[in-house]
């Protein structure tokens, strides 16, 4: 399917690239640092996916008096990765829900602590969030069940580092989970300012590597009506060692 006229010229973000468009699905990649929407309502954020003025009773980016994208889903601004939005409303809607299921696959890619060499195991938690000084904070131990499936791509070495590439896919969408789940098993993924190592990371930093979460949104993959939708993002070039 080509893309509508309204989104030729399309003010994308900081560094933000489109992935393509599907069945009145837009997917993005959305780089380190960029927020999924502004945080105030009718404002236009540099700093956001887009350049468009934001509603969020509707969670829609308003690109004139006729047109609307709606978010589909978010992704915190320090994470990397596929994020989709929508050009109809009743798809919004209906995708909206798909999230809400679970009835898709997201895969994420993350580097973390350690030589984790054959982990294929799936990590079953439960998480309670706690908003702190306005802030959202996640804990492993009681709350909502979370559940991932996380695989061992490589290993290597940077600096006298040991690192792993994790494939990680959960089927729950917790607060920070990801991020949660790798630090709650003595993995923390590099770059994690809030769970992660600390030392690891000032260490990471001085070996002159970029400083970033790396954590990645890399596929996300669903059925609309029986038709298969699929986005991904390749890896940045920070994830290459």
């Amino acid at each position: 399917m080509m893309l509508p006229s309204f989104l030729d010229n399309l003010p994308l973000g900081k560094q933000v690239s489109v992935l393509g468009y599907d069945h009145h699905i837009l997917g993005l990649e959305k780089p380190v640092g960029v927020r999924s929407h502004p945080n105030v309502d009718n404002r236009v954020d540099g700093d956001a996916l887009l350049k468009l003025p934001f509603c969020s009773k509707s969670e829609a980016y308003r690109v004139n008096d006729s047109a609307s994208l709606y978010l589909l889903h978010r992704l915190d601004a320090p994470t990397s990765g596929v994020i989709l939005l929508s050009d109809d409303e009743s798809v919004a809607r209906t995708v909206r829900q798909i999230f809400e299921d679970h009835h898709l696959t997201k895969i994420y890619h993350a580097w973390v602590k350690g030589k984790h060499t054959g982990l294929h195991k799936t990590w079953r938690d439960r998480m309670r969030v706690v908003r702190t000084r306005g802030q959202l904070r996640s804990f492993v131990g009681s709350g909502d069940p979370a559940v991932c499936h996380a695989r061992c791509l490589q290993t290597t070495v940077v600096s006298g580092i040991p690192l792993s590439l994790l494939e990680l896919t959960p089927e729950t969408g917790r607060t920070h989970q990801l991020r949660v789940q790798c630090a709650s098993r003595y993995m923390p993924i590099v770059g994690d300012a809030t769970y992660g190592d600390f030392n690891l990371n000032r260490a990471f930093a001085k070996a002159g590597k970029e400083k970033r979460l790396f954590l990645h949104a890399r596929k996300i993959f669903f059925s609309l009506q029986g038709k298969p939708i699929s986005f991904e993002a390749s890896l940045p070039e920070s994830f290459s060692f």
